[in-house]
């Protein structure tokens, strides 16, 4: 019987499945962690990879700003026509930290060294042979990656130092040099990796040690050595430095002469990473046959505990598959069948609203109250989703698509709800039918892009002259719109006619006229207090007969047929 019962088919294959999966768990972890390992690795690998080339680019855009800046400071023009070494240094020394760089190179005009702010004892040898000081004699700034006479590895920019006269005196060469074990400690904390700066094929600075000695002066391995250096590619792979596993970069520096001078290295230990992966494999194990014995107990609670109210679930569900949203579930558990009942309940809730909600905008809609809207908060997802396209139907079928305003149908409805309010009051209702005048020769002349535009200006310019919330306009067809003025006499529509067509008569809508005057409107007024008898069709007719008499009057006028 417990097999078969609710609780039994729940029970029994979660225990198996849950037994598999302990069983499969140390092969998937070792599988999973072993794939994440290289994952996280290659993942820093590609970080470090782009932060060293953002790190050498920094470094050769400050090595320009500090050699261009100083090219141009006075003080330092007169102490290099003078060759005063003693305030070149004072001069240069400082600036090495503000600019970020790691020395300065200051020569004559014929590349000769006045200082080197890192060895001040040597100078007046020539390093004509650095294509950045060439560059800077023949008067152009450059930057290389490039080997002096005492560093090895380093970027540098030459700037040219004219006097006063135009004439160019020296160069300034202002350089970061990456060949320090300073330098190689420094990036180590900044990429978390160790480094290595390679002069060719061999090590001159480096973080890496064998049995707590710096591994300098050791050759870089044959076979990376043909793709970084011989190939001048890029390298990245696995590789065995002394007896430990790495994950290695190499990036090769081309000279200014595109030749591999230098060759900048980091790599990370996968030995930590290995062992921490195994740590978490063993505990993964651990962990789940400690959740295995506390599922299944949990299981068999939980399913004695809802088995129940699963039962009045099933027949609520059933209610409101057949439609009946009326319904009232009572769930009292706190668990996660209590909550799928909440839930339940909270659907039938929001269609019951849903639906009673879109009846009344529909029911607004059909009495012309096109903007009436309903408040969208209560629903999201995909309930909002239906209700916005509800109301965009709504909208879509009651409004012009051109001008945005009510269009016929929705015209129709006001006007027969405006009509009865004032046959139940006993007020006047007035009604205006506005005519663009010789619309059609508007059509030919300028096209009907410019007739829609034309449409458009005159609907919002109508709207904008109505000032009570119960006025109505509508598009009636084609050229005509139509305005409802309910509780207004003649004097009032008239007032507001006149209203409408001075503002149309400002607006700025071109008119084939030799007089250069813009378009204009007709406007037919009718004004009556219905009675049971009366029929709206013949008061439309009226105001459509009053427009014809302010066309045959000459246009751009207003007509209206009584005054009551």
């Amino acid at each position: 019987m417990f097999r078969k019962s609710f609780k039994g088919r729940v029970i029994l294959p979660s225990v198996l499945i849950l037994s598999i999966l302990v069983v499969s768990l140390n092969v998937f972890l070792s599988v999973r962690f072993s794939l994440l390992n290289n994952a996280l690795i290659n993942e820093k690998l590609a970080t470090n990879i782009k932060s060293l080339h953002f790190y050498l680019d920094d470094n050769k855009a400050n090595t320009r700003t500090a050699a261009v800046s100083m090219s141009f400071n006075s003080g330092v023009i007169k102490a290099i026509r003078e060759r005063d070494r003693e305030k070149l240094l004072r001069l240069f020394i400082p600036m090495c930290d503000q600019y970020k760089i790691g020395y300065y190179t200051i020569t004559d005009n014929k590349g000769n060294v006045l200082i080197r702010t890192y060895e001040p004892d040597h100078f007046d040898d020539s390093i004509l042979n650095q294509q950045n000081i060439k560059d800077a004699l023949n008067g152009k700034t450059s930057s290389y990656f490039e080997v002096g006479t005492f560093i090895k590895v380093s970027v540098r920019t030459g700037a040219p130092v004219y006097d006063t006269d135009g004439s160019l005196i020296g160069v300034i060469s202002a350089g970061v040099r990456f060949d320090l074990d300073s330098e190689v400690e420094r990036l180590k904390a900044l990429f978390q990796a160790e480094i290595a700066i390679f002069s060719i094929d061999k090590r001159i600075a480096t973080t890496l040690t064998k049995n707590g000695h710096s591994i300098v002066e050791t050759s870089l391995d044959p076979r990376i050595a043909e793709i970084v250096i011989k190939n001048k590619k890029e390298f990245i792979g696995d590789a065995n430095i002394f007896g430990e596993k790495y994950k290695t970069y190499y990036k090769p520096l081309l000279d200014s002469r595109d030749e591999v001078f230098a060759v900048f290295f980091f790599g990370m230990p996968k030995t930590e990473l290995v062992t921490a992966s195994n740590n978490v494999s063993r505990d993964g194990v651990i962990f789940g046959l400690i959740g295995l014995a506390i599922s299944i107990i949990l299981i068999y609670f939980i399913m004695s505990s809802v088995s129940e109210p699963i039962i009045t679930l099933s027949k609520n569900m059933r209610n409101i598959a057949d439609g009946n949203l009326n319904v009232n579930i009572k769930v009292k558990s706190e668990d996660e069948v209590g909550h799928l009942g909440k839930s339940l309940q909270k659907i039938a809730d929001i269609l019951y609203k849903l639906l009673d909600d879109i009846n009344v905008v529909i029911a607004e809609h059909k009495k012309g109250n096109t903007d009436y809207d309903l408040n969208t908060e209560p629903f999201h997802g995909d309930y909002k989703i239906l209700v916005d396209s509800v109301l965009e139907l709504a909208a879509f079928s009651m409004r012009d698509q051109l001008t945005g305003i009510p269009n016929r149908r929705s015209f129709d409805n006001r006007m027969e709800m405006e009509w009865n309010r004032a046959i139940r009051d006993k007020v006047p209702i007035s009604i205006l039918v506005l005519d663009i005048d010789q619309f059609k020769m508007y059509n030919d002349t300028f096209g009907h892009q410019q007739g829609d535009m034309a449409l458009q200006i005159v609907a919002n310019a109508v709207v904008r002259s109505l000032t009570r919330s119960t006025d109505f306009v509508a598009r009636w067809g084609g050229e005509e719109f139509m305005v409802i003025l309910p509780n207004t006499n003649a004097s009032g529509a008239v007032g507001v006619a006149e209203k409408i067509r001075a503002a149309i008569e400002k607006e700025v809508i071109p008119c084939d006229d030799e007089r250069g005057r813009n378009a204009t409107i007709s406007i037919g007024i009718n004004t009556h207090i219905p009675g049971q008898d009366c029929v709206i069709g013949d008061f439309i007719s009226a105001a459509d007969n009053a427009l014809y008499k302010a066309k045959e009057a000459g246009k751009n006028r207003v007509y209206h047929h009584c005054e009551n």
